[in-house]
Formats: structure tokens, sequence, C-alpha cells
């Protein structure tokens, strides 16, 4: 395995860094410092970063989650709230939450130990699609639609890019409330929230459906399930057509 496939595999870096790892003669391979491209890791090499060892990579392991609200996107928790990682105990490898989802959001969230795809998945410019449902308090005019489908501006001075609104029948259940069905490209931290409160709403309800054309299928909350390997072929062909 090439080197800066094997460091990105092993969540160092993303294939691109890890080349300017090797480029900047911080990688050494059994000893070996490399500052080229084209080296090659065979079992019992021994890789450093910066003088720490990288551990080989364990076992592939892609799973969609579905996330239920009151659950935290990390390994542990220091407030001793449930995490994720509690929800797949059959789960030996170590895997981690590809983005996140806030603890009172619901819905699709993936997990693996391959670095690499999680870093494709997550760059800010590879766009991968996110499609949530979300109920608001009241109802949003047209114009705040229109707002939201142009990107607003949020609180912090970052512009959301364009994103497609769908207005969803209203529940009976849900009286008072609108449904919308939102398709965004972005990872920003609680963004739908925000853009939403940035043109005058209030979410009351979030849960994510979809990451590309993955979505929740017949999980129901807390359950979960492998990818199968077109899945996990079809997510890497969303950031990468570089050769294996």
């Amino acid at each position: 395995m090439r080197l800066q496939k094997y460091l990105a595999e092993c969540g160092v870096a993303s294939r691109r860094g890890a080349e300017e790892l090797i480029l900047q003669g911080r990688v050494s391979v059994s000893g070996m410092v490399v500052t080229q491209m084209g080296v090659q890791v065979e079992e019992g090499d021994l890789v450093e970063v910066d003088g720490k060892r990288v551990l080989a990579p364990e076992k592939k392991q892609y799973i969609l989650l579905y996330k239920p609200q009151g659950v935290v996107c990390t390994l542990s928790d220091p407030e001793g709230r449930k995490t994720v990682r509690s929800l797949l105990p059959e789960v030996r490898e170590r895997i981690y939450p590809v983005g996140r989802l806030d603890y009172d959001t619901d819905g699709l969230l993936l997990l693996t130990n391959d670095g690499q795809l999680s870093n494709g998945l997550t760059h800010p410019s590879k766009e991968v699609e996110k499609v949530y449902i979300l109920r608001v308090r009241g109802k949003l005019p047209p114009q705040a639609l229109g707002r939201l489908e142009a990107g607003v501006t949020l609180e912090d001075g970052h512009r959301s890019a364009p994103a497609k609104v769908e207005l969803l029948e209203d529940d009976p259940g849900f009286m008072g409330q609108q449904i919308l069905r939102l398709h965004v490209h972005e990872g920003h931290n609680r963004l739908v929230r925000r853009m939403v409160q940035a043109v005058g709403g209030e979410v009351v309800f979030l849960k994510r459906e979809r990451i590309g054309n993955l979505g929740l299928g017949h999980l129901r909350p807390g359950q979960w399930r492998h990818l199968s390997e077109g899945e996990v072929r079809y997510l890497k062909g969303l950031y990468t057509h570089d050769p294996a």
C-alpha cells in the first residue's frame, strides 16, 4: 500500500494532507525519513509521523446509524450522557462519527474507522448533499423561504450556500408548526437551526434523513446496519476518483 494512502486510512490526514507531511520530511518508515511519493508500506513496517508511531488500521467498518435525540456524537462524555458508541456494543473496532448531529437532533449518522473516507466526506470542498426534515414553530413567510434558498448570513458572519427548500403537508398532530425538507451541502455546526433562526424562525424538531443517496430505510431510532460494498464505493465516489 502506498504510504500516503496508509496514512490516510490510519486517520492521520487526508490523502493530500499525507502527501504534504511526506514532502515536509515528517514521515519515516522503519527509521528512514521519506520525502518522496511512491514508497510502499509492507506488513511489519514501522511508520512514524513526527516521531510518533502510526498504528496499522483495524478492519474497516462502515456503519449507518439512526441516531436518536438525547445521544451525543462522541465516544465518551464527561457529563455522563449517552453516546453513539454505546449504541454499538457489538462493534469491537474503534469507530468515529463522520461529522456529527446535535444532541437534540436525530437521524442518519455514518460511523467508520476509515479516516480517508471520513475526511473526504466532511471536506468543505466536496459539497456532499444532506437532507433534513424539520418542523418550525408557526409559519415562515414565502420571503423567508426564498432567503433560505438563496443563502443567508449567520450570526457569526458565515454566508450559507444556496439550499433547496420543500414545503411539506401540515400534520394535524403538530398544530401550529410548519414542516419543511431542506437540502444543504455544508457541515457547519448547527447549520440548519442557525439558518432558520437567521430568517426569523425557530426549529422545534430536526431529523437528517439522507446523506447523498443513503437513507434511513426501515431503521428505527437506535438501530444500525453495516453498509454494503456498493454503498461504500458510492460514498468514496462522492469525494475522489483517485486510484486505490
